[in-house]
C-alpha cells in the first residue's frame, strides 16, 4: 500500500484504567505513536441526546494492519475525535483495518 493512500496522520486513544476505587476513568491516553491512516466521511443524521436534536457524522477510518483495536477505543485527528462503533480487519490479506466511527465534533467520544 503506498503512503498516498494513507494521507492522515491519527492517534488511537484509550481509557486508562481505574482508580483504586474501581471507578471507570474519565480521560483517555494515547496508544503507541501517531499512526497513518484514510478518513472517509459518510453520511450524517441527527438523534436526540438528553431532550436536544443533535447532528451524527460517520466516518470510515482506515488504517494499515494491526492488531489490538477495539471498540472501546478512539481516533483523534486534528482535534476532532471518532468513536470507534465497529473494528473490521480485513482477515483475508491483512493489509488494513477499517474502523467504523461517529464523529465526536467536541473531543468527548
Amino acid at each position: 500500500m503506498h503512503s498516498q493512500q494513507f494521507p492522515h496522520r491519527v492517534q488511537l486513544q484509550r481509557r486508562p484504567p481505574g482508580g483504586s476505587m474501581g471507578h471507570p476513568s474519565t480521560t483517555w491516553e494515547d496508544v503507541g505513536l501517531p499512526i497513518y491512516a484514510n478518513i472517509r466521511y459518510g453520511t450524517g443524521s441527527e438523534a436526540i441526546r438528553a431532550g436536544q436534536v443533535v447532528s451524527q457524522a460517520k466516518a470510515s477510518i482506515r488504517v494499515r494492519w494491526r492488531t489490538g483495536i477495539t471498540a472501546a477505543m478512539r481516533v483523534t485527528h486534528q482535534g476532532v475525535a471518532y468513536k470507534i462503533l465497529v473494528v473490521l480487519p480485513d482477515m483475508e490479506r491483512r493489509r488494513h483495518v477499517d474502523l467504523v466511527c461517529e464523529v465526536m465534533g467536541d473531543g468527548k467520544a
